[in-house]
């Protein structure tokens, strides 16, 4: 294996870990309106159960765009430059969302606590749909002409098999959030969202499902059925694990097929790591434009020494917590009170 597509993989692999983890958070934060529906606390259980890791998982996202920087920076400018505004919009989203989630308990007031909401909802949202929007047009391909830089417009973007895209994101991280609160609560927020998971389970499997077919059959290759069918037998996995009351196993098909869906991406992508379609001519591949190979090897070694660390971290991280959540469990409200124009 050459360092490129050594570095082409490993991306891929962030990337995986990214949704996987970011995932099931966005699912959370998208489904709190609907379970927490009258109750702050429920709201508060919902949160409670991302709030030691959410942030841990969006490491990966900033070790991934570091990572694409340093081994592909072509990749990289003519990624950033051609999806400028969207990729501003998805930042901007996921600064109000954790703005949101850091201030909502800081200030007792009710009226507070529902902007926070839909600061998290708007944060959550944007993200979950976006990310399979802009990953289905990296594999579809964008003008590029011959010097690398995007010569299309905005209206380019918006192809049906970009929009299916997001369409598929959204539902998925919707599920596999629904999945995860049944996962790690308990009492009657646990029941609703285990009804919230088995009404998500069907259009999910038609939207992610006819998005992977299409992208199989329009970008795949011959082994990458493989992550196709794995993504299938996810579904399967964490549909009869739903049904049997198996938490953990249904948390766990939903994982797989996040996973798969996202290496069948990669996949697809492969050797290309951003196509043109205006002249193949003009495609980015994981040769023309990854770094120099010193910067490739001294970059191989920090991540080989350092990704164990990571990965240990977040392990311990989760085993900690790793216990249900009830709404028996949360306490009152300790913020400070909301400062009027007339209390000042």
């Amino acid at each position: 294996m050459s360092l490129q597509e050594f570095w082409f993989v490993l991306i891929g692999v962030l990337f995986t870990g990214y949704f996987v983890l970011e995932g099931f958070d966005f699912g959370v934060g998208m489904l709190m309106p609907i379970l927490g529906k009258g109750s702050d606390a429920r709201r508060r259980v919902a949160l409670n159960t991302i709030g030691p890791v959410w942030d841990g998982n969006e490491v990966w996202l900033i070790t991934a765009g570091g990572a694409m920087f340093a081994a592909f920076p072509e990749w990289y400018a003519s990624l950033f430059s051609g999806f400028y505004l969207a990729l501003l919009l998805l930042l901007v989203a996921l600064i109000l969302r954790i703005c949101a989630i850091e201030y909502r308990g800081k200030i007792d007031d009710p009226r507070w606590r529902a902007r926070c909401d839909i600061g998290i909802g708007i944060g959550s949202w944007i993200p979950a749909l976006a990310w399979g929007w802009v990953f289905a047009n990296v594999v579809h391909g964008v003008p590029l002409d011959a010097d690398k830089q995007f010569a299309g417009s905005i209206a380019d973007l918006f192809g049906p098999y970009a929009l299916l895209g997001g369409l598929a994101t959204g539902l998925l991280f919707a599920l596999h959030g629904a999945m995860f609160l049944v996962l790690k609560t308990g009492g009657e927020i646990r029941d609703d969202a285990r009804r919230t998971a088995r009404l998500l389970l069907a259009p999910t499997v038609v939207v992610v499902g006819g998005f992977g077919l299409w992208t199989q059959l329009a970008y795949g290759t011959g082994w990458t059925w493989i992550p196709l069918a794995l993504a299938v037998v996810g579904f399967v996995v964490a549909s009869g694990a739903d049904f049997a009351r198996r938490d953990g196993w249904a948390f766990t098909g939903t994982t797989v097929t996040v996973a798969a869906a996202t290496a069948l991406l990669f996949g697809s992508l492969f050797p290309n790591v951003l196509p043109s379609t205006l002249d193949a001519a003009f495609d980015l591949t994981i040769h023309n434009a990854s770094s120099t190979p010193y910067t490739l090897r001294v970059m191989s070694w920090a991540a080989v020494l350092v990704t164990p660390v990571v990965l240990m971290y977040q392990g311990w991280t989760y085993w900690v917590f790793r216990k249900r959540i009830t709404v028996e469990q949360i306490p009152a409200s300790v913020g400070l009170p909301l400062e009027t124009s007339r209390d000042r």
